[in-house]
């Protein structure tokens, strides 16, 4: 049925008729979530190419995957992974043949690239996970303003493209080029919002990582997720993962768009934070992601049956690998090692299990994952203005009986 209304959906683009197939509808009348913060209530909602996922807003449309999906596998399904847009004016209609990807800039020569060109390019693949710089923001205390997200902002996935080294290298990189800025398909609906573009520094852009994929775990990339060419940026938060990417643009001084000088910003501090409600000295853009670990077979407030209990979750960090996951059943006093499970590579989700005892009564379990960098997460939640980078060891509280 999902194949079947993946054709439909490309028909559709390809006729112009979007527009009217982005219109949600609900999944069930009257069905929400309630997130365990202040205004927590989400509708559950379904677009095209989608299942229903929890609605934070719908022009543009900002959707949260329900957590409970991470517990079905490493890798996130394309019709349970998240959305989120900065600007209203979608795309809602690309012709796949008449595509183009444009190079310019500070090269030796502006090149014009079809879909075809680019998959008739040495072909390239990775496992990354994609997470919304906000994600968990709605757990951030003192509340902070924007976007309220549980923890369902992330996903991981199989990403098949090129390599971004090898179209700049196509068009030839001048001598001079400091940065690189990408430009998607999405744009401001009023004259005076700023275009959403980002950049990355020219070595980064060139490591050999950074990726244009035109599929998602062996499909083409969902329409709501990029269709038909995203930058993937592997260990990157999502900002930079542009999507319905057509435009590539070499720089020769740095890129002062809002999106990379005025938004998306972090203190300029070791631990990207600040005391809470005070304003940081300094600021740089977002970048690597943080190290999180969850557990995702159990949800907070679960009552489970007292004895053995089969622990599940993922881990991931931005880039190193996920060198151990450690367990805590007694809130933090002491840690038991967890059986981690296939590497995917280092910017993947990494699985881990656990069987512990649990006797009757309250229990405040706790996850801790450490990097192959050395990286490990905090026991006390770090704070920033914008709520960004949370990633403080999580508590899932569960009374077994």
């Amino acid at each position: 049925m999902i194949g079947t209304d993946r054709r439909t959906l490309l028909r559709q683009a390809g006729a112009g008729l979007l527009g009217a197939a982005l219109a949600p509808f609900a999944a069930r009348a009257g069905e929400a979530v309630t997130l365990p913060f202040g205004n927590g209530e989400r509708p559950l909602v379904a677009y095209p190419g989608k299942r229903p996922l929890l609605q934070m807003t719908a022009r543009p449309p900002q959707l949260e995957t329900p957590f409970a999906v991470f517990d079905a596998g490493a890798i996130t399904p394309n019709d349970a992974f998240f959305v989120r847009y900065h600007l209203a004016d979608i795309p809602t209609s690309i012709d796949p043949d008449s595509f183009r990807l444009t190079v310019a800039g500070h090269v030796d020569g502006p090149v014009s690239l079809s879909l075809a060109e680019l998959k008739a390019m040495p072909n390239a693949e990775i496992v990354a996970v994609n997470q919304c710089s906000g994600n968990s923001r709605g757990f951030v205390e003192p509340r902070v303003a924007g976007g309220q997200l549980a923890n369902g902002a992330m996903g991981n996935a199989r990403w098949t493209g090129v390599p971004l080294k090898a179209v700049l290298d196509r068009a030839g990189v001048k001598a001079g080029a400091v940065q690189v800025v990408f430009g998607g398909l999405d744009g401001p609906v009023l004259p005076e919002t700023p275009d959403f573009a980002k950049a990355l520094a020219l070595d980064h852009a060139r490591d050999g990582e950074v990726m244009l994929a035109w599929a998602m775990n062996g499909e083409d990339l969902p329409w709501l997720n990029g269709y038909p060419l995203r930058l993937v940026v592997p260990g990157f938060y999502g900002t930079y993962w542009v999507k319905h990417l057509d435009a590539i643009t070499v720089l020769d001084k740095p890129y002062e768009g809002f999106w990379m000088k005025s938004a998306y910003r972090i203190p300029d501090t070791a631990c990207a934070c600040v005391e809470p409600g005070q304003t940081p000295e300094a600021t740089v853009p977002i970048n690597r992601l943080t190290i999180r670990s969850f557990v995702t077979n159990l949800a907070d407030g679960a009552t489970i049956r007292a004895g053995r209990t089969d622990l599940r979750g993922i881990a991931f960090d931005g880039g190193s690998g996920i060198a151990a996951v450690s367990v805590s059943v007694d809130d933090g006093r002491t840690w038991t090692g967890a059986m981690l499970g296939p590497d995917l590579g280092r910017y993947s989700f990494r699985p881990w299990t656990l069987s512990v005892d649990l006797p009757a009564g309250s229990h405040a379990l706790r996850v801790r994952a450490t990097g192959n960098d050395g990286g490990v997460q905090p026991m006390a939640a770090r704070w920033n203005p914008p709520g960004y980078m949370r990633n403080v060891i999580e508590t899932v509280r569960v009374r077994a009986a």
